[in-house]
């Protein structure tokens, strides 16, 4: 009996035009919060002029007035965090979100397919949103007793910058690092283990995925502290850094190499004060 050639089906449209669907949809969201990350959300001054004004790690440039923290302050600072992760982080997560609606295309959830990778995103910057509010409390704690500038939103202390860099280096090799990074890495074993069905397994797995992403990358958004948390060219430069990290699995000199640099630029902010007195 004679068999037909295969031809593209059906399927395989339905999921080319899924894909394109969630894809834009990312791809919104990134181009929206970007917009809204350079125009300042919503403070005095822009993400350029404040990148225009930034000055040396640990000596940021003094600005007239201080900064009052309202529970209205308070909302704009953690919508000024959480906008940013949207727009740093949503790209390194875009081929998970993207294998996400395939599987579920195929599956029993597939006449749904593209609102539950919607939910998946959800619940993936929910995670995000968890470490805004944390590094919103951060902010103000550092604020409050006198070690971050309030206009320029960036730590004054060489010694303390340092710190931080050294920190986040030696969390470069740590086995927590490690294990979220291979998650990360890894989309389709993690999507296997922890893909559940319907609207509430979609919201869970992208909290999970989220969740991975922020113990990957934690240590790395501290940073923003130490160059300006609106400074645009450390902004861009750890979002990319991040996406090299995850998509590029092979590069396992990737992560220790950033490691031992942190830490020997965080050694030497340290030492220059010291080194300055002798």
């Amino acid at each position: 009996m004679a068999t037909t050639p295969h031809r593209p089906g059906i399927l395989d449209r339905v999921l080319r035009r899924d894909s394109s669907i969630v894809l834009f949809c990312v791809l919104l969201i990134v181009l929206a919060a970007s917009w809204y990350t350079v125009a300042g959300i919503g403070m005095n001054m822009s993400a350029i002029d404040m990148t225009r004004m930034a000055g040396p790690i640990g000596e940021p440039m003094r600005m007239a007035g201080e900064t009052r923290w309202t529970p209205t302050y308070a909302a704009l600072i953690f919508m000024m965090w959480w906008v940013m992760m949207i727009a740093m982080m949503t790209p390194s997560a875009a081929p998970t979100v993207l294998l996400f609606t395939a599987i579920k295309r195929i599956g029993p959830d597939k006449e749904h397919a593209s609102r539950f990778s919607l939910y998946f995103l959800v619940g993936y910057l929910v995670a995000w949103a968890v470490f805004s509010a944390i590094a919103t409390g951060a902010q103000w704690g550092l604020e409050l007793i006198g070690l971050s500038d309030g206009p320029m939103m960036t730590i004054r202390s060489k010694a303390l910058a340092g710190s931080v860099l050294i920190a986040a280096g030696l969390y470069q090799f740590s086995s927590l690092k490690s294990a979220c990074l291979r998650h990360c890495r890894s989309p389709a074993q993690f999507l296997a283990e922890h893909i559940r069905p319907g609207t509430y397994g979609a919201f869970r797995v992208g909290a999970i995925h989220g969740a991975f992403c922020l113990g990957c990358c934690w240590a790395l958004m501290l940073l923003l502290f130490v160059g300006g948390v609106m400074n645009l060219y450390w902004i861009v430069g750890i979002a990319i850094y991040v996406a090299l990290e995850k998509l590029l699995p092979r590069a396992k000199w990737l992560v220790p190499l950033t490691g031992i640099a942190l830490i020997f630029i965080g050694v030497w902010l340290v030492a220059a004060p010291l080194v300055a007195q002798g």
